[in-house]
């Protein structure tokens, strides 16, 4: 073998090794336990689902999945810690509705918008338009006349101006040109509270938070947010059946992760998102908080996402909302 052969084959090797080296590393995923970062407090809706994919997760994948809660700034202090993160498929975001809402409430966020790939969206949950179970309003047609006959005069209960609880309000006035007063609140407990009590006239709320207490007779439910009824509560129409067509709106959850982590990882932390979500034990537990399970293709959650933001961009800037 001549010198100028053996230096072609070796460079040949080099080169060869060079391209497989990724593969082989990637191959061997995952070395260590996978993180899944919620940017809200503990013992939430998206935290309480977020535990239980992590525990099937990890079985699945062959390692520990650990939960990671780091919330502040309405979801946006978790989501910068992941969009920071190494692109390695070791530390993965569980977010929800607010990451479509905070781009357009925050004048910046400390992430940049690229920094964060889709992964798969994990469920939607709609909001149900409640009032007190003594209320004069039955039907969304009796609180709209209502609304139209003393502008001003209605109220409407949120848990703070950047929750899809306001803003499905706030579509909802949008869409009918109703001149409505929005009392925010800390939290949904105390804002369902009040209008329980009559304190405030109506709100939209998870299934989740205010079914017991419409099967118990504590309170009323009009109207269901999404475009088909809920199981759940299947003789509530849907706020489009009652007057506002194309009217939609969801709490979802979805998980992200850091742009450009290897198409291999996120290929197989998607697959086994899907799987989880496929489990009928699993798929039990999301419909009895009101939610549909999902699991979808980082294209299918990209569109998603977009279609969201469109929306609630478009919501934000016409009612004039500002951060709490």
């Amino acid at each position: 073998m001549t010198s100028s052969t053996l230096a072609r084959r070796t460079l040949l090797a080099a080169g060869l090794s060079a391209v497989l080296a990724p593969f082989a590393a990637h191959a061997a995923w995952p070395e260590r336990p996978v993180t899944i970062v919620v940017p809200y407090a503990p013992g939430g809706a998206a935290d309480a689902v977020a535990r239980v994919l992590a525990v099937r997760m990890g079985e699945k994948l062959g390692t520990s999945v650990i939960v990671d809660n780091r919330a502040g700034a309405s979801g946006t202090i978790g989501a910068a810690y992941v969009a920071k993160a190494a692109p390695d498929g070791y530390t993965v975001l569980y977010d929800a509705t607010p990451y479509s809402i905070n781009p357009y409430l925050f004048p910046k966020l400390p992430y940049a918008p690229d920094a964060l790939q889709p992964l798969s969206l994990v469920l939607l949950a709609p909001n149900v338009l409640i009032v007190k179970a003594d209320s004069p309003f039955k039907t969304v047609n009796d609180l709209v006349a209502r609304a139209k006959a003393a502008p001003g005069k209605l109220n409407f209960a949120s848990g703070g101006s950047g929750t899809v609880q306001r803003l499905a309000s706030e579509l909802f006035r949008q869409r009918l040109q109703l001149d409505m007063v929005h009392v925010p609140y800390k939290s949904g407990g105390p804002a369902i509270a009040d209008v329980m009590g009559g304190q405030v006239d109506f709100m939209f709320s998870t299934v989740a938070a205010s079914y017991p207490l419409i099967a118990s007779g504590k309170l009323r439910a009009l109207a269901i947010s999404s475009p088909q009824r809920s199981p759940r509560l299947p003789d509530v129409p849907t706020v489009a059946e009652s007057g506002v067509p194309g009217y939609e709106a969801f709490e979802w959850n979805g998980m992200l992760l850091p742009a450009k982590t290897p198409a291999d990882v996120a290929d197989r932390l998607q697959k086994a998102v899907v799987e989880v979500l496929k489990e009928p034990e699993v798929q039990q537990r999301l419909k009895d908080l009101g939610a549909q399970p999902v699991g979808s293709t980082p294209a299918e959650f990209a569109t998603f996402l977009k279609k969201e933001s469109t929306k609630w961009s478009e919501v934000v800037k016409k009612g004039d909302i500002k951060a709490d």
